[in-house]
């Protein structure tokens, strides 16, 4: 019996090629590459501008369907994908979002791939990396500061210490900070009032990093971050305590994609992290485009299901980009989609051709989503199993042949880019085909009938019902002249309904808003339903319990 390894020993045993041998094959000089030691760099964004004349490759979006705890390998799939495309002769770039040490260290784990399909080097990914979320905090955290500040010290604009609605925010999860109480401890020591934490990922800081076009778009963007209303209930923006200019200066650096490889030498972006649950979960706009034009196929993935990244990668990323993807990836396993079909995770290595069909519309309404709500070409990946059995993979050929859709057996955990080439055919033919990409909304609606078309023609539900301030705030926001962009819907990733218990493609449900905010230098308003939360916890038994380094600096249990 072969020796099993973890993700971890695999990238430790690889050989790595030196980053300027990486950046050469993409065809990327000397005067672009920042080095972050022998095995990582920064890209100038001034390689964009001498290439801006330059065609761009094929985009294709790796999506997935509703998460369980049997995992779907999504990042694994993209990795894979990108590497098999290079097996088959084709010039490929993979474009993925940097890992948030809340997961690391909490129930998700790393987010680098797995087994023979991974990004290394994978500690370094999976911890500070080059400081990008640090950066991110650092700013957020200044503008906070100057924010309390400003109060401490007269408070000219008449800022409503009630209505204060930007946070601090730390990349960890720490329920003990959602709800806090600062300034204590006398009139030197601050203003006392409620306050709170959001995971970094979650923050508008990290939003407007991925979605700046440049340094200039980036500086602009952060001043028109709302962050407080004053008593008479005008926004208080960034530019108004003069921050953008400070903050952008701390955001120099991490503007910059990072560039990495997997294990089989395929060049990697790795450039910004915000989740897809409570953010718009996609990489940074400038290291997909980057990859677009260093490439012939970009791979790209967008976080959680395709409810919830996909959509915000169409409706927010590419509207405001004009990005256009040529294919869609949906990974899938049989295995979770017997969970979907109401099998315990313990018994999900059984043949189980009942279960599989309870829980293939899960599958299928993602499918059908992708291709008729949004108009794009896709496949479905299933991320193999040795458990799986013939019966179980012809009843999802089936059924997904249907809708009209291939499916292509995805071995790339155990054989890598060999194991990704059937997967690569087959989206190198979809790019080929017609598109008729569009919308799920039009811009120009009320805001009630964006969320409206969201939750009816994405999750399917019966109606949408405002809760707690979402009617006031709707009202506000409308008046504010903020009723025009895109909205961030922050849902529970466990489900298409605000309900994390409702498994597969559930009906006759009403998606609950209780809470919506303007994300105006991001562009978009984020949406929050039922009861998910911008700061998560730690599990019972974290991750963080596993992970230990030894005299020689070798890193165990990280994944």
């Amino acid at each position: 019996m072969a020796e099993f390894k973890t993700d971890i020993q695999i990238a430790q045993e690889c050989e790595k090629r030196p980053i300027t041998e990486i950046a050469e094959k993409i065809g990327v000089g000397d005067e672009y590459i920042e080095q972050y030691g022998k095995y990582k760099a920064k890209i100038d964004n001034k390689l964009l501008k001498d290439r801006a004349g330059e065609p761009d490759g094929k985009l294709i979006l790796v999506t997935a369907i509703t998460p369980t705890p049997a995992g779907e390998g999504k990042t694994t799939t993209s990795v894979g994908l990108a590497d098999g495309l290079r097996k088959i002769g084709k010039k490929s770039i993979v474009a993925l979002r940097e890992p948030s040490l809340g997961p690391v260290f909490g129930v998700k784990g790393g987010a680098a791939g797995g087994g023979y399909a991974q990004v290394v080097p994978m500690e370094d990914i999976n911890l500070h990396f080059t400081g990008d979320l640090h950066a991110i905090g650092a700013a957020n955290n200044l503008l906070a500061a100057l924010l309390d500040n400003h109060i401490q010290q007269g408070n000219a604009l008449g800022i409503d210490i009630k209505r204060i609605t930007l946070k601090r925010v730390v990349d960890m999860n720490d329920r003990q900070l959602r709800h806090i109480v600062a300034g204590l401890g006398g009139r030197l020591q601050g203003v006392p009032r409620e306050d709170g934490f959001d995971i970094t990922v979650a923050s508008e800081v990290m939003a407007v990093l991925c979605l700046a076009e440049d340094i200039i778009d980036l500086k602009n963007r952060l001043g028109k971050m709302v962050i407080a209303y004053t008593f008479d209930g005008k926004p208080v923006t960034a530019h108004d305590l003069k921050a953008e200019g400070a903050m952008a200066a701390l955001l120099k650096d991490a503007i910059k994609p990072n560039l990495v490889q997997t294990l089989e030498g395929t060049p990697a972006f790795i450039h910004g992290g915000p989740f897809a649950n409570i953010a718009h979960g996609c990489n940074s706009l400038t290291a997909t485009k980057m990859a677009l034009k260093l490439s012939d196929y970009t791979v790209t993935e967008a976080g959680f299901a395709a409810d919830l990244g996909a959509e915000k990668f169409l409706d927010i990323k590419c509207r405001m980009s004009g990005l256009r993807p040529d294919a869609v990836v949906i990974v899938a396993t049989v295995r979770a989609l017997k969970y979907h079909g109401g099998v315990e995770k313990a018994n999900l290595t059984e043949e189980n051709l009942e279960a599989l069909e309870a829980g293939l519309p899960n599958l299928l309404q993602h499918v059908d989503n992708i291709k008729n709500v949004f108009g794009l070409p896709c496949v479905v990946a299933i991320n193999a199993f040795p458990t799986d059995t013939k019966a179980e993979l012809d009843l999802v050929r089936e059924k997904c042949s249907e809708l009209g859709v291939n499916v292509a057996l995805s071995e790339v955990w155990a054989k890598g880019g060999e194991g990704g080439m059937e997967l690569a055919e087959e989206v190198v033919r979809l790019c080929e085909e017609p598109n008729d990409f569009h919308f799920c909304y039009d811009l120009d609606l009320p805001i009630m009938d964006k969320l409206r078309a969201i939750c009816k023609k994405i999750y399917h539900a019966d109606h949408v019902l405002l809760v707690e301030n979402a009617p006031k705030q709707i009202k506000t926001l409308t008046e504010l002249g903020y009723d025009n962009i895109p909205i961030c819907m922050a849902k529970t990733q466990y489900s298409f309904s605000d309900d994390p218990t409702l498994l597969g493609a559930p009906r006759g449900f009403t998606v609950k808003v209780r809470d919506l905010k303007v994300s105006a230098g991001a562009g978009f308003i984020v949406a929050l339903t039922g009861s998910v939360m911008t700061m998560p916890g730690l599990p019972k038994v974290p991750s963080a319990e596993k992970i230990d380094i030894d005299e020689n600096g070798v890193i165990t249990g990280l994944f």
